[in-house]
């Protein structure tokens, strides 16, 4: 069953939550995937997302054949999954896509449990089940269940070298195709950002969720203040956590010297800080650092995830994970050694634009697709 090259693919991308990063790549992918000829779709939640999902979604929509399905699936296991894949089943065998595309654990599930013979099979866990401790009975549970659905996946496409390493040590080796392909950003999202004159001295861009850690931040901040740095911090963004964390900052007695600005675009966002700290408890690929990154924004991160692949040999910008020690050192350091800081901006602009193109990010994975066709 050996696709053509030269005729275009009928691709349905499919993801539960249609927001953060995941959302961001999804749009990119079926973007230039339209672009080049293929004829492509997407499904996604309708009880998240939101305003800006829902614009996200109606914008690429023209371009889209395969066009934009919005139905009802919660995050967790729940009885009303059952009519989702009913619902969803029904939505495939219409559109009788080549290449069924799932985002995530959740639609990586429904993807997998597919049996059209003429399809194969994708899975890119964007972290999802991985981010769950096996020793924990909702890691055990996503773990038996990955390692049931594993050998029902023509190819994985992992987004770093850790989710594909991690899932082969916590579910097993896949007999289907592997490849690794990096996120990627578009050749206008290596332009400067302008610094804005009320710039704090440190800026947080991304959801407001434990595992993007913006209250290690905010705990390491309280205690560069409490030692006598006076450092002001931006927060860009919102999410299930907002509330908690604005009390984090009213308990640490921080006042004006923090300040949230809700969800913006990312570039925005950097050009609210002097420095970018990313203190991530987990992340495989995440967008804000290859964005940051493009952009020759001065930043720190965890030393977690897929963040070293991005940083390659700048070490000395990482940090312990879950650490608000190490994260207040790490933006001393920074400060105080602000050329050398700048400098190392510089030389991963270089890196990002050799390594993490959107387009080569499409092209790995159109030749994933083109080898999971030749194996079947």
């Amino acid at each position: 069953m050996a696709a053509s090259t030269e005729e275009p693919l009928r691709i349905l991308h499919a993801v539960r939550a249609p927001v953060g990063g995941i959302i961001r790549h999804i749009l990119d992918v079926a973007n230039e995937q339209a672009d080049r000829g293929h004829h492509v779709g997407i499904v996604a939640d309708s009880l998240t997302g939101g305003a800006r999902a829902d614009a996200a979604l109606a914008e690429i929509a023209p371009k889209l054949r395969l066009g934009v399905h919005r139905l009802p699936v919660h995050r967790e296991p729940h009885p009303a999954d059952a009519v989702f894949w009913l619902r969803f089943s029904r939505l495939v065998s219409r559109l009788k896509p080549r290449v069924l595309h799932g985002h995530g654990a959740k639609a990586g599930v429904f993807v997998r449990l597919s049996n059209r013979s003429d399809t194969i099979r994708v899975y890119t866990p964007h972290g999802g089940s991985l981010h769950y401790s096996p020793d924990t009975l909702a890691g055990a549970f996503y773990s038996r269940l990955e390692r049931a659905l594993m050998n029902r996946t023509d190819l994985f496409l992992f987004e770093s070298a850790f989710a594909r390493d991690t899932f082969q040590r916590v579910i097993g080796k896949p007999s289907g195709i592997v490849r690794c392909v990096f996120n990627g950003v578009t050749a206008n999202e290596f332009d400067p950002v302008t610094l804005a004159d009320d710039a704090t001295d440190i800026v947080f861009v991304g959801e407001f969720r434990h595992i993007k850690g913006a209250d290690l931040l905010i705990e390491a901040v309280a205690r560069l203040r409490a030692s006598g740095r006076p450092v002001t911090l931006t927060l860009a963004g919102d999410g299930e956590e907002t509330a908690t964390l604005k009390a984090l900052v009213e308990n640490l007695k921080l006042g004006d010297a923090a300040r949230f600005i809700g969800h913006v675009k990312a570039r925005y966002g950097f050009s609210k800080g002097r420095l970018l700290v990313v203190p991530s408890r987990g992340d495989s690929m995440p967008y804000v650092v290859i964005e940051a990154g493009a952009a020759g924004i001065p930043m720190i991160g965890a030393n977690v995830g897929g963040i070293p692949e991005i940083f390659g040999e700048f070490t000395d910008a990482l940090f312990a994970r879950n650490d608000p020690d190490a994260i207040a050192s790490a933006i001393a350091n920074a400060i105080d050694h602000h050329d050398a800081t700048l400098a190392r901006a510089r030389s991963l602009r270089e890196r990002i634009f050799q390594h993490f193109s959107q387009s080569s990010m499409v092209d790995g994975i159109l030749a994933g697709y083109r080898d999971a066709f030749a194996k079947r």
